[in-house]
């Protein structure tokens, strides 16, 4: 068996001392105190005093923290697909990727609230930037995702990831998260990259089929009616076709506190069906990068056949292309809101208005494009 320390969430045994550093971190401290005054504070801190286990850090901290900034920063969540899923049974949820931490959040909220155990999240280790985040990550079962690889080491690295994902789902019975591709979505095309594929199935059977069944793979999508990242998400765009740029550590500290603490309208995230059944007519394909990519079209149709559109998105639509082909999925209170949302959000762009203003539209209006692509209707 290979040795997935170096990549694992911390186990419940690991608990007690992981918590005892966190609450010694002054980083960790202050941080915790800009995001929750007194008497809030002192009410976590306690709580994290007496916790033991993984569960009871999820339960007790995690659960308590999420549902408390969903609170403060949407205006609701709504779910869907969660009887879809069999009690005691491990999936693989492969999801659209929005935000760094409250994707895989959401999910594990609502399968908590339903009864069914959380899922270990993959995160990229890039992530990880101080300690006390790897250990908050760790300790919310979360496993690392190895970026920036030299090539060398690239096969080793996925066959470790691949192999630990398949133990924790076959042997340990551990459902687990992944996005569909590397980093979030950042121009509302949520597309499966079949790079995920191939490293899910090194591990496994050499048979495609009975290797993919065994991962009980799941879709799952979540969509936001206000995206807090569209204008830093916007900006990396820009700077990309513009210059090149390469993001820092700095950026993606920035990109996860703002997708907490930013405002997002509406939420929903559903719960697609198991693809067992479905992936048995992988067998028509005769070569396996076929296979893969018709994997891939499972994933993505499941994905934005229940991706929620908002009047956001529809908006956006009929701004870039000066038509009212979607007027009747919203009303002019919708866009006058969303007009006044985008318009305080450029407000801080200076010259670069225009040029954000369009690749934020294009943002929201693609998610149209790309759900009437993938099942021919926006409904």
């Amino acid at each position: 068996m290979m040795d997935f320390d170096a990549i694992r969430p911390y186990r419940d045994h690991e608990v007690p001392a992981v918590i005892e550093g966190l609450l010694k971190n002054p980083t960790f401290l202050g941080i915790s105190q800009r995001f929750f005054p007194e008497p809030q504070f002192s009410e976590i801190k306690g709580k994290m005093e007496q916790i033991t286990t993984i569960k009871q850090f999820q339960q007790n901290i995690i659960s308590l923290v999420a549902k408390l900034f969903l609170k403060q920063t949407t205006e609701g969540l709504s779910t869907s697909g969660v009887e879809n899923l069999e009690m005691g049974k491990s999936y693989l949820f492969i999801s659209n990727h929005r935000d760094i931490i409250l994707d895989p959040a959401i999910l594990n909220l609502t399968l908590n609230d339903a009864g069914l155990e959380t899922t270990e999240i993959a995160i990229g280790d890039n992530l990880l930037i101080e300690p006390w985040i790897s250990d908050m990550a760790r300790l919310n079962k979360s496993f690392l995702v190895n970026r920036n690889v030299p090539p060398r080491q690239m096969y080793e690295s996925s066959q470790r990831l691949s192999a630990y994902i398949r133990h924790s789902i076959v042997e340990r019975k551990a459902s687990v998260w992944i996005a569909q591709r590397e980093g979030r979505t950042k121009d509302g095309f949520d597309r499966t990259h079949p790079g995920l594929l191939k490293m899910l199935v090194v591990s496994g059977a050499d048979d495609l089929i009975e290797n993919l069944q065994a991962l009980n793979i799941v879709p799952v999508s979540i969509s936001y009616e206000l995206d807090p990242c569209d204008m830093l998400k916007a900006r990396e765009l820009m700077m990309k076709i513009e210059s090149g740029y390469v993001k820092t550590a700095e950026d993606d500290l920035n990109s996860m506190v703002t997708g907490i603490m930013g405002r997002k309208g509406k939420v929903h995230l559903a719960i697609g069906k198991p693809l067992n059944e479905e992936i048995q007519t992988l067998q028509q394909f005769s070569n396996k990068n076929d296979q893969l990519k018709e994997l891939a079209n499972m994933v993505d149709r499941q994905i934005m056949r229940s991706y929620k559109l908002w009047p956001s998105n529809f908006i956006a639509f009929d701004t870039i292309h000066q038509s009212k082909q979607y007027a009747h999925l919203y009303n002019a209170d919708d866009k006058a809101r969303f007009d006044e949302y985008l318009e305080s959000r450029l407000a801080k762009a200076g010259e670069q208005a225009e040029k954000i203003k369009k690749l934020v539209l294009g943002m929201y209006a693609n998610t149209v494009i790309n759900k009437t692509e993938m099942v021919d209707t926006v409904a």
